[in-house]
């Protein structure tokens, strides 16, 4: 895995985020509130709990451990929450700059928020970080469906495609 590899999951998980959010913002508000079972509740909590696990790894890439992560009760709407990810994908962006190609088999050492200390390459941490969102996202849009609102595909190999066209 190279420094390559790292910036084509992170360019596809903020296209993918992007489409998703685009989505959400369709819903009144009540119902992108809406506390509807699901393993974060609904839309907001999916949706904050995927921004949420970005922002606390990419701090534990840059060597801080948060000891929470974001409360969902801090975005009253979908604006609010798509700002504050504007603000995390520019901070890895500046973060992502400045990395080596060496730094991408470095181990990372971190607290999980109960304070347990584990270690993995970085590059092992950024796939999993991709992963976790592309799995959330998928019930966001199930979520979307659900409340009968626009669906949106967030395949890789559509963003694929539509970069080859751009």
């Amino acid at each position: 895995m190279d420094r390559q590899d790292l910036e084509r999951m992170f360019e596809y998980t903020v296209w993918a985020n992007r489409r998703v959010v685009r989505a959400a913002a369709t819903l009144p508000a009540d119902e992108f509130k809406k506390d509807m079972g699901s393993s974060h509740g609904g839309v907001r909590g999916t949706l904050c709990h995927i921004l949420a696990a970005e922002w606390i790894w990419l701090e534990r890439w840059k060597g801080v451990s948060p000891p929470r992560l974001l409360d969902e009760s801090e975005f009253q709407d979908i604006t609010a929450l798509r700002e504050r990810w504007k603000v995390v994908e520019r901070h890895r962006q500046s973060w992502f700059e400045s990395l080596q190609q060496r730094d991408v088999a470095a181990v990372v050492r971190y607290r999980s928020l109960e304070g347990k200390p584990y270690e993995a390459p970085l590059w092992q941490l950024v796939q999993h970080v991709t992963n976790h969102s592309s799995y959330h996202r998928g019930q966001v849009v199930t979520l979307l469906r659900l409340l009968g609102a626009r669906s949106v595909g967030t395949d890789m190999v559509a963003w694929d495609r539509e970069r080859k066209k751009a």
